[in-house]
């Protein structure tokens, strides 16, 4: 698509009263993934609206207002809160998604004082690529059991498998189709017309419940749950922030396409993710989920052509209002887990695309015998069921898939072929 002319260059923060309805539009844009995620892990929606409008105001504070980028819920930490619910409890899921924020904080740190390679040579995309996989792949049972009518573990009944399979299947088609076919600002709002065509559906077939919509009143203060500190829980997070810190680097150099200015150096990488970790840890601490830099937005800006960063501190005004609409978290709680069911299959199995992606476009030979290694070994034992404990400690899942992917990393000795690549890179830079 041609990007307009009035895209080429990017706006410096002006914030004026009549670009008020365009910050809304681009809430719009991220909305149905913002609520999706709380939706999905059980978080309160109202909350994870005022954490996404507050950690933005932080983003923009940090970054100097330089960024047109709108912060929200992170997809790449739905699984993992989902079994750290299950496993801790939402006080200590919190607190270890407290503590992911902080690994932004010690990249932020590390880039600022040896620059971007460092990290990347310590986390490269055969690490990182498997690591995401993992992700998608570890839960993959629990977006199976949502759309089919299920609980998350499978043993409990909350709809009809018959129905349940039903609602599933018309929000996973409308998704699909939304996201195919659609054009211009259809195409930017796949989620929104996905649960919006599995909700009709549930309507429909006598699946919803409008009573807690009418009980609900217009203003209600946000559900705000305190963390709690869980060691075993803070130690399962560390390694899952790793992978999505990894991709803030292409959510900045695709909005540096955009716009056409260096984000990377001007405010600096290390910059927007202070912001990510600052915004994620903020977010965890009032009972949100963590923060991201969200690619729908991003989309937006780049169908409008505006660049105006503090578009983005409209958004994060509304978002901040909307929270506390109480009749708005009475709505989305009547949404029933089939149409969540059928949207989070396609998700999960996108953040597996992700890995392999990650993989693919390293250029790395993964029959080399230590890719191989690295990859396998993270796979296996990530999605297999290994676990290892250390007293009250126990390192399984997606934690174990990070953590032996970095320590693979660092004591396998390079192929021949690897050390000139480096070599070669070296003497370039």
């Amino acid at each position: 698509m041609t990007q307009p002319a009035h895209a080429a260059r990017a706006q410096d923060y002006s914030f004026r009263l009549r670009d008020g309805l365009v910050g809304a539009q681009m809430l719009c844009v991220a909305f149905g993934s913002l609520v999706l995620v709380p939706l999905l892990t059980g978080l309160d929606p109202n909350v994870a609206l005022f954490t996404a409008g507050l950690g933005t105001v932080v983003f923009q504070i940090v970054t100097k207002g330089r960024v047109p980028v709108f912060l929200a819920s992170s997809f790449a930490f739905i699984a993992p809160i989902i079994y750290g619910v299950q496993a801790w409890g939402i006080p200590a899921t919190l607190g270890g998604l407290m503590a992911a924020g902080c690994v932004y904080l010690v990249l932020s740190a590390l880039i600022a004082w040896r620059g971007v390679g460092f990290i990347t040579r310590i986390l490269p995309p055969i690490v990182t690529g498997p690591v995401i996989m993992v992700i998608g792949l570890v839960l993959a049972p629990v977006a199976v059991n949502l759309a089919t009518g299920h609980n998350g573990t499978g043993d409990q009944t909350l709809v009809a498998r018959e129905p349940a399979m039903i609602v599933a299947g018309a929000a996973l088609v409308a998704t699909l189709t939304a996201s195919l076919l659609g054009r211009g600002f259809v195409a930017l709002l796949p989620i929104i017309i996905g649960v919006a065509t599995g909700y009709l559906t549930a309507i429909c077939l006598g699946l919803v419940d409008f009573t807690p919509i009418i009980e609900a009143p217009w203003l209600a203060m946000p559900d705000f749950v305190a963390p709690a500190f869980n060691w075993q829980a803070v130690l399962f997070m560390l390694p899952v922030a790793i992978a999505p810190a990894i991709e803030h680097f292409g959510d900045i150099i695709a909005i540096r396409s955009v716009t056409g200015r260096d984000y990377l150096v001007d405010p600096g990488i290390h910059r927007t993710m202070l912001g990510d970790g600052l915004a994620t840890s903020l977010a965890a601490s009032f009972g949100g989920p963590p923060n991201t830099t969200y690619s729908e937005v991003t989309g937006a800006v780049t169908l409008t052509g505006a660049t105006n960063p503090a578009l983005m501190t409209w958004a994060a005004g509304f978002a901040i209002v909307f929270s506390f609409v109480g009749k708005l978290g009475a709505f989305l709680s009547t949404i029933p887990t089939p149409v969540m069911g059928g949207i989070i299959v396609l998700l999960f199995g996108a953040i597996v695309v992700v890995g392999m992606n990650s993989l693919v476009q390293s250029g790395e030979d993964l029959t080399e015998s230590r890719n191989m290694a690295v990859v396998g070994l993270i796979l296996i034992c990530g999605i297999g069921g290994l676990h290892f404990s250390f007293g009250r400690f126990s390192l399984e899942g997606i934690a174990l898939a990070g953590v032996l992917g970095v320590l693979l990393n660092l004591i396998l000795p390079q192929s021949r072929t690897a050390k000139d690549r480096a070599a070669a890179e070296a003497a370039d830079n």
